[in-house]
């Protein structure tokens, strides 16, 4: 092997530099075709074209690619589906804001010319998005791109817009939904967030028409009383009963309206007598259909008045309100004001408050849709949610949810596939335009963003050509990743579309992750300016550090905080690795790699290590599948740095200095064959880094993107060599201990005295005595059954031994003997647990046996350190005694 030298320090931007392209243009990413393979497929969460990506997509689609590396290293073909997301209302909101800073709006381009505009902004945007993508290393299928607004899309979208309403499942409407005045849109109930606000109940007084009393009504919004239509008491209440059917003057507008009766209105809520304003609230709504009341709108798409309104016409919503209430006071038919904290709808797109509002829409009815969707999850063809707590989650809004208003009051989207004939209003809905266009006019709403995602695993696929190729080899997918934030917006929506139209769930596993929060645990935003760029991280840290980061910073659905403390740690760690690959490489001299050369005679390091590398494979694989991706890394990072740097590294060096030719062959072969697997391992969490040491390596093999992952083997699996190094180890430690604790240090001789337990641990550690002269530095080392216990003596119990280091003048024997009896009182209690839990007849029983053994194993242990330390403790209190 030809001497390669690596760079003395971990240096990110040197060791990613080029390795992305590389793998791009050698196709790595691109599914291998082969049909004996299983196939294993992610549809990316298509990010929004408004911006840049945030530190929660870095999260998501970190997770993504450590699923699909490993996957594809494992022999999967793989596909890993790219693709962004129009966005509707943000984009078009984005771009009218840039347009705006020249005093140009949507409506001096027009439509065609806006949407164009629109479109170089998304291509200017798809560019960031790659670029960033690329430098977080995604390993995506960049030849498949999708964009939820292409050709392919838009004609999937028009088919299922075409069958639902064919099917009767899509309607028009004229219904109260939300509205987002900036936007000018209609809004679905899960794009409005609530907030507690302060606002105040109004309470108004009406007189009836023919003078004899008057009624006290109130409400939250003044503004709409202009619209009223009637007053409501409920059928029962006495109070009210010889008011149904008369009439009230309505304030400010004298315009006649009716007192009804109507199980809606709650008796012992308030006055107990309603205004119904039907045009302005959902159930006001409902009591105006029974009641065949007018509907009067006296709002504008932009939040102002309108003529119906009299003289408030053209006055925005809140400045109309103060106006009213004014008039009110002037008129004396306010009453009072009582000021309350109550729940207020907002834009979750524009941030401004939501506006319900009489509008004819499109809309999807939800009710069997999410019925096949509840049911198919007692099938076969179930989407298993992890963790399982957020099937309850998307079941609840299954079971709950309103039907779907789909339109949007846009430009930039999918327009709806219907036509209404200019002179007869006829509506035709179909894939292609009727004939005699000239004579139709197409609706000029787009539809709800979310309507062309939730077809977005199949709809990428080729659909709805059945016999597209990526479609049958890659559809349903196998895993979706994203955040518990969209379960409702994209999740749900998903699984009925898929179900509808393909008759299979989209996916099979749905991993839910939180959200990523600041060190506080707040959540970040604009607003309070805690926001933090992956990039600029990538520029400090490096993206295998980001990596590393971000697949162990939680549990599954739980969120994560960022902090720059754990991003050191996390650089620490690739320079842990870093260093110890280099030093194998510096001491591999004319080395060549032979497998056959794992396969003599072994030290018990050789064995412990190999063996402790197949426990970790074994459970590295065994956590990815359960999706614990940050116990799987908490499992690497201690063999890593515990066992292979701290352990095995520097026990190799006895053998690498002082061992024969062919001791010295076998030592570089486990060193080399161990850290081969371990990049393996950890390649998918940071492929960069892993990449670069690997090419050093003398293995075959052109990258570790398409490497064999490692599998666990049985071979190399060894309890005894396990259990034997944990007693050198554990002897190690101590020695290490007590030389901390009188400011001994490592350079300066000792006197070591180990009195073993039995005949398989001294036979054992005096096999075994060159890593404890290396590890202790005894100037004398005695290892045998009959040793005599020293008087002065600083001592330590192990499993199987009692080490004494005597210490003549170092040692102040009332201090040990005070250590002591802390030691006794902690293995004391730790017998008595033990005791206790093998008396549960309980745990006895129902344990596995495995468990049981264990627990009886440790008892044995802890039993032999309380009766060797209490054994020391005589012999001490004797000698001090004597002292005395």
């Amino acid at each position: 092997m030809e001497q390669i030298e690596m760079s003395k320090k971990y240096q990110p931007s040197k060791v990613e530099e080029g390795k992305y392209d590389s793998w791009n243009e050698r196709n790595l990413f691109k599914p291998s075709g082969n049909k004996d393979k299983k196939p294993y497929s992610i549809v990316i969460p298509p990010p929004n074209v408004t911006g840049k990506l945030h530190l929660g997509h870095a999260w998501d689609t970190t997770l993504q690619d450590m699923l699909i590396r490993q996957k594809r290293m494992q022999g999967f073909d793989t596909l890993w589906l790219p693709g962004m997301d129009h966005a509707g209302i943000a984009t078009q909101a984005k771009v009218e804001e840039k347009l705006a800073e020249k005093n140009v709006s949507r409506y001096d381009l027009g439509r065609e010319k806006f949407v164009e505009t629109v479109w170089d902004w998304k291509e200017e945007y798809a560019q960031v998005i790659r670029e960033q993508w690329a430098k977080l290393g995604l390993s995506v299928d960049y030849s498949r791109e999708r964009f939820t607004l292409d050709e392919g899309l838009n004609e999937a979208v028009r088919k299922v817009f075409v069958s639902l309403y064919e099917k009767e499942l899509i309607y028009r409407g004229e219904y109260i939904i939300n509205w987002d005045p900036k936007a000018k849109t209609a809004l679905s109930d899960i794009e409005v967030d609530h907030k507690e606000v302060e606002g105040a109940f109004y309470h108004v007084a009406y007189s009836l028409t023919d003078g004899s009393e008057k009624v006290e009504i109130a409400t939250t919004r003044p503004e709409t009383m202009l619209g009223d239509t009637a007053l409501a008491v409920h059928p029962d209440d006495e109070r009210y009963t010889h008011l149904i059917g008369k009439t009230v003057i309505l304030p400010l507008m004298k315009r006649e309206i009716p007192i009804i009766a109507d199980h809606y209105v709650e008796k012992d809520f308030g006055t107990g007598i309603v205004k119904i304003t039907p045009a302005h609230d959902p159930n006001d709504f409902e009591v105006g259909n029974r009641h065949n009341l007018e509907r009067i709108n006296v709002m504008n798409e932009d939040g102002s008045l309108n003529e119906k309104a009299g003289k408030y016409e053209g006055l925005d919503r809140f400045k109309a309100r103060k106006a009213i209430i004014s008039d009110l006071e002037e008129t004396g038919e306010l009453i009072k004001i009582e000021k309350m904290l109550h729940s207020v709808g907002h834009s979750e797109r524009t941030g401004v408050v939501v506006e319900p509002r009489l509008s004819t829409q499109w809309f999807v009815k939800m009710g069997p849709l999410a019925e096949t969707a509840m049911n198919n999850q007692k099938t076969d063809k179930r989407v298993d949610f992890v963790p399982e707590r957020f099937e309850k989650t998307y079941m609840n809004w299954m079971e709950n949810v309103h039907d779907w208003v789909i339109s949007r009051q846009l430009w930039w989207g999918h327009r709806i596939p219907a036509w209404f004939h200019k002179e007869t209003g006829e509506l035709y809905v179909g894939m292609t335009p009727p004939e005699n266009e000239s004579e139709w006019e197409q609706d000029k709403d787009v539809l709800d963003t979310w309507f062309s995602s939730a077809l977005w695993p199949f709809s990428t696929m080729g659909w709805p050509n059945e016999d597209a190729e990526d479609y049958k080899r890659y559809f349903p997918t196998s895993t979706l990743v994203t955040g518990y934030d969209i379960i409702f917006f994209w999740v749900s929506r998903m699984v009925f579309q898929s179900l509808e139209f393909t008759n299979e769930s989209p996916f099979q596993n749905v991993y839910i992750h939180g959200l990523i929060r600041d060190e506080q645990g707040r959540k970040m935003s604009k607003s309070l300016g805690n926001g933090i760029d992956p990039m600029e991280v990538i520029d400090q840290y490096g993206a295998d550090a980001l990596r590393w980061f971000l697949s162990n910073g939680s549990a599954p659905g739980q969120d994560m905080r960022f902090s720059y403390e754990k991003m050191d740690a996390s650089w620490n760690f690739i320079n842990k690795i870093w260093n110890a690959s280099r030093f194998v490489l510096m001491n591999l001299g004319d080395f060549q790699y032979n497998p056959k050369d794992i396969e003599g005679n072994k030290t018990v390091a050789d064995r412990w290590i190999l063996a402790r590398l197949n426990e970790t494979i074994k459970q590295v694989t065994e956590l990815f599948e359960k999706f614990e991706f940050g116990e799987a890394g908490r499992q690497l990072y201690h063999f890593i740095w515990d066992d292979y740097c701290d352990w095995y590294i520097e026990m190799s060096k006895e053998i690498l200095f002082n061992g024969t030719e062919e001791e010295k062959q076998a030592t570089k072969s486990i060193l080399v064959y161990v850290l081969d697997q371990t990049l393996r391992l950890l390649h998918p969490i940071m492929p960069f880094v892993t990449e670069e040491i690997w090419s050093y390596l003398p293995m075959e093999g052109d990258s570790l993107v398409t490497a064999d992952y490692p599998v666990a083997n049985t071979d190399l699996q060894d309890d005894k060599a396990v259990k034997n190094m944990a007693v050198l180890i554990d002897l190690i430690r101590a020695v290490r201990n007590i030389r901390a604790e009188v400011n001994r240090p490592l350079s300066k001789k000792i006197e070591l005295l180990i009195k073993t337990k039995n005949e398989e641990i001294n036979e054992f550690l005096n096999e075994n005595k060159l890593y404890i002269e290396r590890f202790c530095n005894p100037e004398k080392l005695e290892i045998s059954l009959t040793i005599h216990s020293p008087v002065e003596a600083k001592s330590a119990v192990v499993t199987g031994a009692e080490l004494f280091l005597p210490l003549s003048g170092l040692v102040d024997i009332k201090e040990e003997i005070a250590r002591l009896e802390k030691e006794k009182t902690r293995w004391a209690s730790e017998v008595e647990r033990t005791k206790k839990k093998l008396a549960n007849e309980k745990f006895v029983s129902n344990a596995p046996e495995k468990v049981v053994q264990e627990e009886k194993e440790k008892q044995a242990v802890y039993t032999e350190k309380y009766e060797a330390v209490e054994k020391q403790l005589i012999i001490l209190k004797k000698s001090n005694e004597g002292e005395k």
